[in-house]
C-alpha cells in the first residue's frame, strides 16, 4: 500500500512540475499574442490620433503665420504715422487750393457778368 501511495504522489508531483513547464514555455507565447491582440485593436485609433494631431498642427502654423504677419503689418503702420501726417498736411493744402481757385473763378464770373452776382 505504501508503494501504491507514493505512485500517487509521484504522479501528482510529475503532474504538476509538466503543467508549471507547459505553463512557463507557453507564458511568452501567451504574453506575445495578447500583445499583438492589443496592438491591432489600438492601431487604427491611435494611427487616426496621429492623422488628426497633423491636422491640427498645419492648421495652428497656419494660424501663427497670419497672426505674425498681422502683427508685423501693425508695427509697420506704427512707423508710418509721418507718413500719413505728411499726406494730411497735403491734402489740407489742395482744399486750400481749391477753396482759392474757387473764389478766384466766382470773382472772374462775377466780373463777365455783373449782374449774375
Amino acid at each position: 500500500m505504501e508503494e501504491q501511495e507514493m505512485q500517487i504522489k509521484v504522479k501528482k508531483v510529475t503532474d504538476k512540475f509538466t503543467e508549471s513547464m507547459y505553463v512557463l514555455a507557453n507564458e511568452p507565447s501567451v504574453a506575445l499574442y495578447r500583445l499583438q491582440e492589443h496592438v491591432r485593436r489600438s492601431l487604427p485609433e491611435l494611427a487616426q490620433h496621429k492623422a488628426d494631431m497633423q491636422n491640427w498642427e498645419e492648421q495652428s502654423q497656419g494660424s501663427i503665420y497670419t497672426v505674425e504677419y498681422a502683427c508685423s503689418a501693425v508695427k509697420s503702420m506704427t512707423f508710418s504715422s509721418v507718413h500719413f501726417k505728411s499726406i494730411e498736411g497735403l491734402l489740407k493744402q489742395a482744399i486750400n487750393l481749391k477753396h482759392q481757385l474757387n473764389t478766384v473763378q466766382s470773382r472772374r464770373d462775377c466780373s463777365f457778368n455783373r449782374f449774375a452776382c
